[in-house]
């Protein structure tokens, strides 16, 4: 059960930016007590009033539901509870401005329901933007176009491990540090579509993490074990075979993706997720296995944020005050980063960062990260019949 604030409803909240926050599962015994059930919707709420308030949501049917409290009007958001299972009851915590609101039943295996509209007056007027709910028809278009991105994403995949691996069975080092840095950046552009990777992605870039016997384990492959053996002088011929896995994973993978679906409820998570473990990953070290490339993977996630972005804005134009605040830190990000790859075409290492230099990237990315947060709940695919 997630319960959810979708947005603020009066003047200070709208102020602070509050787009969506999480309450805590409590609830005073005096709060009113609003009645869900496959046959009604709503009852219950005799005295509205306007500001900050909690409501009893409780469920007397037989199966499953979720609430929303919405504008009848418009089908706008103001808040939401899932998962409400029978016989249980649940807090929603809202804040409330004037205006018309009532509840919405969606309960399991049956058609919505709508309550009885109520109004609110005597408080400021209602001046957050509310959610319009994102059905599964709205992501059909950025679905296509995202999984359109991956594709293309995943041919320059496979050219680029195809170099990799003459590079390496090449013998020249140098050409195949190169070629590993190209490859594997391309990958991480490829940041919202990794649950449709299955398994392929921890063959293709998973850590040494949990392996029994860490980097010397027979299951450490792909990106980061070649990356391993060429900064620390294995010799080439004997990194061949795992040169060659990765090339056979990353086409294995070109060819089931053509089969699979991006999730719809994945694009606004991943916008959020891909930033959250550049900076637990990349920005920490936890990653780097030789080639001292974390800024470099952190700069293509940035890459894969914005893509995530670009195919969602039509739907968060008009649904996140915030969203142009995110493309200021997302430009004020790569220009951090910009700074670390350097004229020959190297990148500074994580470690030889200055620190003050690398405390406002773990603020950039931070802040960054934080602004992104909103999306998931905002973009998620609901019901609304």
């Amino acid at each position: 059960m997630r319960s959810r604030w979708i947005v603020a409803a009066v003047v200070v909240a709208a102020a602070a930016g509050a787009v969506v926050a999480f309450w805590p599962d409590s609830a005073a015994a005096g709060d009113p007590e609003i009645a869900v059930s496959r046959s009604s919707c709503g009852t219950g709420w005799s005295d509205p009033k306007p500001g900050p308030q909690t409501f009893r949501l409780h469920n007397t049917g037989s199966v499953t539901a979720e609430v929303d409290l919405i504008d009848p009007a418009t089908g706008v958001i103001y808040g939401e509870v899932e998962g409400l299972g029978a016989a249980t009851t649940r807090p929603l915590q809202v804040n409330l401005g004037n205006g018309s609101y009532a509840f919405r039943c969606l309960p399991e295996d049956a058609g919505a329901i709508v309550g009885p509209a109520v109004q609110v007056s005597g408080g400021v007027e209602r001046t957050g933007p509310g959610v319009a709910p994102v059905t599964h028809n709205d992501l059909l278009g950025p679905l296509k176009a995202y999984q359109q991105h991956v594709t293309t994403g995943l041919a320059e995949l496979v050219t680029n491990t195809g170099a990799l691996k003459s590079a390496v069975h090449g013998g020249d080092r140098a050409a195949s540090e190169t070629a590993w840095l190209t490859a594997h950046l391309t990958y991480e552009r490829l940041g919202a579509a990794y649950d449709a990777f299955g398994d392929s992605d921890g063959a293709i870039n998973g850590t040494a993490d949990g392996l029994p016997n860490g980097t010397s384990d027979r299951g450490f492959t792909g990106f980061h074990r070649l990356e391993q053996g060429l900064w620390h002088a294995e010799d080439l011929p004997a990194l061949g075979a795992t040169a060659d896995q990765l090339d056979t994973d990353a086409r294995a993978l070109q060819a089931s993706f053509a089969e699979s679906q991006v999730d719809g409820n994945d694009l606004g998570l991943r916008a959020h997720e891909i930033m959250e473990n550049t900076l637990q990953f990349e920005l920490t070290g936890r990653t780097d296995y030789g080639s001292g490339t974390n800024l470099a993977t952190a700069r293509a996630n940035l890459d894969g944020t914005r893509a995530v972005l670009d195919v969602l804005r039509p739907l968060l134009a008009p649904r996140y005050p915030d969203l142009s605040k995110v493309d200021s830190w997302l430009t004020r990000t790569r220009t951090t980063l910009d700074a670390a790859h350097r004229p020959d075409g190297s990148w500074t290492p994580l470690a030889e960062l200055p620190q003050k230099e690398r405390q406002k990237l773990n603020a950039d990315v931070s802040e960054l990260t934080e602004l992104l947060a909103p999306i998931a709940a905002i973009a998620e695919p609901r019901r609304v019949s």
